[in-house]
């Protein structure tokens, strides 16, 4: 009977979701528990004037307006968006150096794959203090190299102007991943379509812009955005090598990133609803950049099997 058979499958249909729900209902709870409710509840704090010791106190708005009066919000949200822009293009565009590099390694592929991943197992802690030990202008490694070239290397870690240089650089120690990420892309591009552009005369320059670019373009719009969130959180390695264990060795109001004042603001100063102000301006700032590079990415990401008209 048709009616009967439609009732199984409903009743199949309402088995086979409710034991979907129950086993991933561990992760629902850790969810609803460590994620959402800090999340609803940082928005009620970012309301109030709150220093742990003491209850909630209502203000309303008076910690959003007071972020528009602090000049080191703007000061560490500048020093966020300067390392961002720096750091990402070139986290993205040498780890597809390294992926096209990979590529021509063959059977030694497997071998530079872990090398390559092996610095992001590193603690984020210690690359802080290895930046410090690179990056000493007197008798740093980085110097040293230079030197060795007759080029005079700058202060980097006490120099405002090389300050977020040398932790640009620094960030690139851990851009294993992404060359994991482009190598896996580029491999998956169809080799009958490099036939094609070898037979109609491409140099391989061509090759490379109007090939393989828009063929791994999806996957580098992935890593600008996720890299773009990570650099707009920048915290442990800056806080190590300037601000951890009362460093005041080296100037620190070049390395002052928004999630460090964040921090500082938390658990130094206790000013809790002002920080739950500041991680909710955060919030809207990544979102507006990430719908930014959304709606431009629409335009310049290609994706397999779309319509071409």
């Amino acid at each position: 009977m048709p009616g009967t058979r439609v009732h199984t499958l409903r009743s199949r249909n309402r088995r086979q979701t409710r034991n979907a729900l129950l086993f991933i209902s561990p992760w629902i709870l850790g969810f609803l528990i460590f994620t959402l409710w800090p999340i609803l509840y940082s928005g009620y704090l970012s309301l109030t004037d709150y220093d742990v010791l003491n209850d909630p106190n209502f203000v309303g708005l008076a910690n959003y307006r007071e972020l528009t009066q602090d000049p080191r919000v703007l000061l560490s949200l500048r020093n966020t968006l300067y390392y961002a822009a720096l750091s990402v293009p070139l986290h993205v565009g040498i780890a597809l150096l390294l992926a096209l590099l990979l590529m021509r390694a063959r059977r030694a592929t497997g071998f530079f794959r872990t090398v390559f991943y092996l610095p992001n197992m590193t603690p984020p802690v210690a690359v802080g203090i290895l930046l410090l030990l690179l990056f000493n202008g007197h008798n740093g490694l980085v110097n040293a190299v230079l030197g060795f070239f007759g080029i005079p290397g700058p202060d980097w870690t006490t120099d405002s102007t090389w300050i977020k240089p040398g932790l640009v650089l620094m960030s690139l120690w851990t851009l294993g991943g992404s060359t994991i990420i482009l190598l896996a892309a580029l491999n998956n591009v169809p080799r009958d379509l490099y036939d094609a552009a070898l037979v109609d005369g491409a140099s391989a320059w061509r090759r490379f812009r109007t090939v393989t670019v828009p063929m791994i373009s999806g996957t580098l719009f992935f890593l600008v955005i996720v890299n773009t969130i990570a650099a707009m959180q920048s915290f442990t390695e800056a806080y190590t090598a300037y601000f951890g264990a009362g460093n005041t060795t080296y100037s620190n109001d070049a390395a002052l990133f928004y999630v460090i004042y964040l921090f500082r603001q938390a658990f130094e100063y206790l000013n809790m609803g002002f920080a739950s102000a500041m991680a909710w301006l955060l919030f809207a700032i990544i979102l507006a950049i990430t719908a930014i590079q959304y709606v431009v990415g629409r335009k310049l990401v290609f994706y397999e099997g779309e319509d071409g008209g």
